[in-house]
């Protein structure tokens, strides 16, 4: 699949939400519905059009009541370390009026959950950053690979909702080289 069509199956709410449950845990659409409050048909919609792009894959099949579900897992779970897209380096000359409107409907859909998270803080180690700046190739690459390493360090240690001696937790980062004006 190619980017845009992995920016496409990101750019909703609840396809994040979606992505961040499965990163604890396999689940089946019935599973996953219950936790995040929808319907079994809505979350295996989002389910199928996140596999078709293989941000979730089938992880097991089960029998439940004479019928078979699959249970889903969110693969960046499985990698040590994000991937780090070619576009870091500052060379993406990607101007297509649908990546664009994709990006747009992906950062609506980061600020949708940021909106519905931010509700919930409780005291403890925090950090907020908004920057806009101009620094050099090397820092550029050294800032991407330690946020990438504490998203994959998140992604690894993450548990199942409301396993005892963990609390939820919320990272949205988005790291990205800018057009100069």
């Amino acid at each position: 699949m190619s980017a845009l069509d992995e920016l496409r199956a990101t750019a909703h709410p609840i396809r994040l939400r979606l992505l961040s449950l499965l990163t604890g845990v396999a689940m089946s659409a019935a599973e996953a519905g219950r936790e995040l409050g929808l319907s079994q048909a809505t979350a295996s919609y989002h389910l199928r059009v996140l596999e078709r792009v293989g941000l979730v894959e089938v992880v097991e099949v089960v029998t439940i009541r004479g019928g078979e579900a699959k249970r889903y897992r969110h693969l960046s779970s499985a990698q040590p370390f994000p991937v780090v897209p070619p576009s870091v380096d500052g060379t993406d000359d990607d101007t297509d009026a649908d990546t664009d409107a994709e990006r747009a409907r992906y950062v609506d859909a980061l600020a949708d959950e940021l909106r519905r998270r931010s509700p919930r803080r409780a005291d403890g180690p925090q950090i907020s950053t908004d920057a806009e700046l101009w620094v050099d190739p090397e820092t550029w690459q050294r800032v991407v690979r330690h946020v990438g390493h504490a998203s994959a360090l998140l992604h690894a240690a993450a548990q199942r909702p409301r396993t005892p001696g963990t609390n939820p937790v919320s990272m949205t980062a988005a790291l990205f080289p800018m057009r100069r004006p």
